[in-house]
């Protein structure tokens, strides 16, 4: 069996770009998704080039994702990279006038999703042992705040320190852990973020050159495949055309 690669949020975005690249390169990849007709296709496309296995599960259902990674089929069970990319923002306005819901659904997702995954296979990941790794997708949001970023930012931070804290738990297992932290990238985020606003999501990336899923699937891949004595903590990336901006200051 070929060296194996779970990835969540594997039907759109990053996690899509990562099945694609790892399958690619001769891998055999568990990808986990809420969407059955988008899993379906990408089983489809990918199943000429490679060993594929799909799991129609929402990150958020602890027990559905632990009784999952339990019972997966021998040649699919020796995972050696935990892809951790299922999440989203919502809600882009000032928190003073976000419903509730949609900060307990980026909680839910981008938190306790990647806890619950990372949970059910760590077992695995350390019986694999050296050279294993667990990519955690974050967010220049982590430690970049803005406006309308409220919980999807603050979520990003716990990716970037549980990411930090696992490692240091890991330490002799020969499990790596790194967080991934991309910039602007023109993939789906804008669209749900906005609930479908195509306007909202092509003036965002209008004039200029974002990342795009690729380049993150190109990072994450790179990162997988290092040699197993080197453990990358964090790899920022950003587009070219980005940068930081000035301080806001509310004047009279």
């Amino acid at each position: 069996m070929n060296d194996i690669a779970l990835i969540t949020g594997a039907t759109s975005g990053f996690g899509r770009a990562a099945a694609r690249r790892f399958a690619a390169a001769g891998w055999s990849v568990i990808l986990i998704g809420r969407r059955q007709e988008r899993l379906e296709a990408l089983q489809r496309e990918l199943d000429a080039q490679t060993d594929i296995l799909t799991l129609a599960l929402d990150v958020r259902d602890a027990d559905g994702i632990a009784d999952a990674i339990a019972s997966l089929p021998e040649p699919f069970r020796r995972v050696k990279v935990l892809v951790n990319n299922a999440g989203l923002a919502l809600a882009p306005q000032p928190a003073q006038d976000v419903d509730l819901t949609d900060w307990h659904t980026m909680i839910d997702t981008n938190i306790t999703g990647l806890v619950n995954v990372t949970h059910a296979l760590l077992p695995i990941l350390i019986e694999t042992g050296q050279g294993a790794s667990i990519i955690n997708i974050g967010s220049v949001a982590a430690d970049s705040p803005y406006p309308g970023g409220h919980v999807y930012g603050a979520s990003k931070a716990f990716v970037q320190q549980f990411s930090y804290n696992l490692r240091c738990d890991l330490l002799g297992t020969g499990v790596r852990v790194t967080d991934i932290a991309p910039g602007m990238s023109e993939t789906e985020f804008t669209l749900v973020r906005t609930r479908g606003d195509k306007a909202a999501s092509d003036a965002l990336y209008q004039g200029t050159t974002p990342l795009q899923a690729e380049d993150v699937a190109e990072q994450i891949f790179h990162v997988a495949t290092l040699p197993a004595h080197i453990n990358i903590n964090r790899l920022e990336l950003m587009p070219t055309r980005q940068a930081w901006s000035k301080f806001a200051v509310d004047r009279d």
